[in-house]
């Protein structure tokens, strides 16, 4: 059995088709650079020729939103800093291949280099661009997946943009990759196409044969090849069982966000950009819970000007059509690579000059945001959100700012919404403790726990040495989220949770027993999370809660919660 990261739910039953990178040779050097330079512009032309038919081809067999994921990469290739890196080694006498491969394997090492799991899966794009250009230059045959027999399990280092073009995926019932993780491409091409897959199987190049029998379990990231009879039969059974809850999920669609006894709840997303609040909306999202900004800032040479903000934001607006938008402003520390933004490196750049820190101390960029969110307020339900608070005065400062601008757009004769609401991520232990004063100075709370679990229990999320202690199940964690949600009701002001817990089924009764508003999920968690609060009343909530709130360990709550909800 191997064991890997979990990203794309179901079972997949089938034989493995093993696919592994042949080693590519080559001259380092050439006595030629005019040749050279031909050659490598010749390549970069046929890469995006190659590049724009495979996104059209993703666009038509997957989905025309992923197709863009493909397309980026002719954006990266021909960045005039990356070219002009590769035509300054030819010259130096290097061949058209070792200068390309030099240069991308820095660009390879700068992003993997960066804390920021998002930045760092454009390392993957780029050895992706790499491993295509190099074949192009050779003039090697780049593999095909257009021949990929029925019911195969695809086991290969990692699944590239280019590879899913040429896919039959009717032909594809599992993924196993080692490399990738949830928010990678590889993720995000195996949700779309709905086929289960596990990320991050070390050795499973390897360990599988090309041939041999073998079971992907998305929900749990495991891949088991070689089973025995009886066990083959129980994934059978718990496949038919997955494929009879998505059917029972489809019936969710269009349907109020309601509790056992009739309790209104409703059902938000997490986005980065507008295409994700399209899907957003297409899940049947019934509001932005969290627009996380500074995605309009990273993938680009300077700050995005306010007009170009105020596009993005009015869009989200529109999109939405009255429903909520909530506009996280920008959250951006030393993990994360903006190198306009001259962020210095940290030791612990979680804990350092960071999300509303930053931005109070750089008051042009803060309030050219909050004028595009101002402005673009005028054309929906937008609200402001201010990451990382951890005192008062945080709050008071950004709000002055919003009274500020508001006053100038008001001289000036721009509409807004006077009405607009300013609220806060409550993701530290400091903002937990003082959550009471806090919502004195706020219009909302929204409850990151992916942070507060970190802060709280002082274990990095991304060190796998402490990720024991990482788990939202830990009683530490549960009390303060109730302390949260309670001071949000005594002040009245609605409370909701934008960080992975809010999807999760075994906390949901929790988390209605303690009165959480608003659950803000990803767009393909819309449907199930329904579902689940569906299934609770007040008191069969409130009993669950009674239980879980007297244990001592995470491991104990969790198997509770288990044996409940399971």
């Amino acid at each position: 059995m191997l064991k890997g990261i979990a990203v794309s739910d179901g079972i997949g039953i089938g034989k493995a088709y093993v696919i592994k990178e042949e080693q590519l040779t080559y001259e380092a050097t050439a006595e030629d650079a005019s040749k050279e330079l031909q050659r490598l512009h010749q390549a970069v032309d046929t890469f995006c020729r190659r590049t724009e038919r495979l996104a059209e081809s993703i666009a038509k067999s997957v989905k025309p939103k992923d197709a863009e994921i493909i397309r980026g990469h002719i954006q990266m290739l021909k960045d005039p800093y990356m070219i002009s890196q590769m035509e300054e080694k030819i010259q130096s006498g290097a061949s058209a291949e070792a200068a390309c491969e030099e240069v991308l394997n820095q660009f390879i090492a700068l992003f993997s280099g960066v804390d920021d799991e998002l930045t760092r899966q454009r390392a993957t794009d780029v050895a992706d661009i790499k491993k295509r250009m190099l074949r192009i230059l050779l003039g090697a045959e780049e593999k095909s997946l257009a021949e990929i027999p029925p019911e195969s399990v695809l086991v290969t280092e990692d699944l590239t943009p280019s590879m899913t073009a040429e896919m039959k995926k009717e032909h594809v019932v599992g993924i196993v990759t080692e490399k990738g993780g949830k928010t990678s491409h590889s993720a995000i091409l195996a949700k779309a196409m709905e086929i289960p897959a596990v990320l991050s199987a070390e050795g499973a190049l390897n360990a599988l044969k090309d041939g041999e029998p073998v079971i992907v379990d998305g929900s749990q990231g495991l891949v088991l090849p070689n089973l025995q009879p009886e066990e083959e039969t129980r994934y059978r059974q718990q496949k038919q069982a997955y494929e009879t809850e998505k059917e029972i999920l489809r019936g969710y669609i269009g349907r109020a966000t309601v509790t056992a006894d009739n309790e209104t709840k409703e059902v938000f997303c997490n986005i980065g950009n507008v295409k994700d609040a399209i899907t957003a909306a297409q899940k049947d999202g019934e509001g932005i819970g969290l627009f996380r900004t500074e995605f309009l800032f990273m993938d680009k040479p300077s700050a995005p000007s306010e007009e170009e903000q105020f596009e993005a934001y009015k869009k989200a607006a529109e999109i939405f059509n009255g429903k909520p938008v909530i506009i996280r402003t920008l959250d951006v520390g030393g993990d994360k690579g903006i190198p306009y933004l001259e962020m210095e490196k940290e030791e612990n750049p979680f804990l350092g000059f960071r999300a509303v820190r930053y931005c109070l101390s750089h008051e042009e960029l803060y309030e050219t945001q909050l004028r595009a969110i101002l402005r673009a307020s005028a054309f929906g339900n937008l609200k402001i959100m201010v990451p990382l608070v951890t005192t008062a005065a945080e709050v008071r400062a950004v709000k002055e700012k919003v009274k500020k601008i508001a006053a100038e757009l008001e001289k000036s004769g721009i509409e807004y919404d006077h009405g607009i609401q300013v609220g806060i991520m409550v993701e530290t232990p400091a903002a937990s403790l003082v959550a009471d004063l806090l919502a004195r100075e706020s219009d909302f709370f929204s409850i990151g726990t992916n942070d507060l679990t970190q802060y709280t229990m002082a274990a990095d999320r991304g060190n796998p040495q402490v990720a024991y202690l990482n788990k939202p199940y830990d009683p530490a964690v549960l009390r303060s989220i109730r302390h949260i949600i309670r001071c949000a009701k005594n002040a009245g002001i609605p409370v909701g949770m934008c960080g992975e817990a809010a999807a999760d089924p075994l906390l949901i009764p929790l988390l209605l027993d303690f009165g959480l508003e608003e659950f803000s999920v990803s767009p393909t968690s819309v449907l199930a999370t329904r579902y689940q609060i569906s299934k609770w009343t007040k008191e069969s909530a409130a009993s669950v809660a009674k239980e879980v709130m007297n244990l001592e360990t995470a491991d104990a709550v969790e198997r509770l919660l288990r044996s409940k909800v399971e």
